[in-house]
């Protein structure tokens, strides 16, 4: 049974890409760019997002949900009064599959 439910996570995290570097709601990923030494030397660098794994409290679903997040999607969402309102006024292009889902619930609750 626990050998099921290990799969069954695994197939999870392959699909809906846990591991990629990339935040959830705001859709920032990595940047490539060059490291330029003071003789003009130029060499590649992954410029990686701070992400963190953040529990948010929705009021509407009435428990904490966790995603991974960028700091500046942290005070992205601090500053519009929740996740809940955060989703709402989100374009869809930018949220990911996880905060998609969220976001269909939210407005199921809410009535909008």
């Amino acid at each position: 049974m626990l050998a099921v439910r290990i799969i069954e996570e695994v197939i999870l995290v392959f699909l809906l890409g846990f591991m990629s570097r990339k935040c959830e709601l705001t859709g920032k990923a990595v940047m490539y760019g060059n490291n330029v030494s003071h003789a003009n030397n130029k060499s590649s660098k992954r410029f990686l997002p701070n992400l963190q794994n953040v529990s948010f409290v929705s009021e509407a679903l009435g428990h904490s949900v966790q995603l991974r997040v960028s700091a500046n999607g942290l005070r992205c969402v601090e500053a519009k009064g929740g996740l809940d309102k955060f989703l709402l006024n989100a374009c869809d292009c930018k949220l990911g599959e996880k905060a998609l889902a969220i976001k269909k619930v939210v407005k199921s609750k809410l009535g909008n």
